[in-house]
């Protein structure tokens, strides 16, 4: 999604360009994964002379929001801090992230 979200509307010839610098994945399983998310409805495709063009159906921000509501609802009951908790109890929160989570319960005390 992040090569549709940066580039626009793109044939999978060109997705798998895009990601043959990043991903080690073979042409056939893109292809695979592009037919999965435009079953799921995040892809759109339209057809273009003997080829198919994919374009994103949600905005980053939207599909974001999305996949957090519902990670949080099935991983932490809807709650922030259990997440939060969990990653530092697995020591996987650096000093920067210590500082940005500091930085932005600043800002929420400072709006209230």
């Amino acid at each position: 999604m992040r090569v549709f979200w940066a580039r626009g509307a793109l044939a999978s010839e060109q997705v798998v360009e895009a990601l043959s610098g990043q991903e080690k994945w073979q042409e056939a399983t893109i292809k695979t994964l592009l037919n999965r998310l435009l079953k799921k409805g995040a892809l759109r495709a339209r057809k273009q002379s003997r080829r198919y063009i994919y374009s994103p159906v949600l905005s980053r921000a939207a599909w974001l929001a999305t996949e957090s509501h519902g990670f949080l609802d099935r991983v932490f009951e809807g709650r922030v801090a259990p997440l939060v908790s969990y990653f530092s109890e697995q020591k996987k929160l650096s000093k920067q992230d210590i500082a940005d989570i500091k930085r932005l319960i600043e800002g929420i005390d400072d709006e209230r």
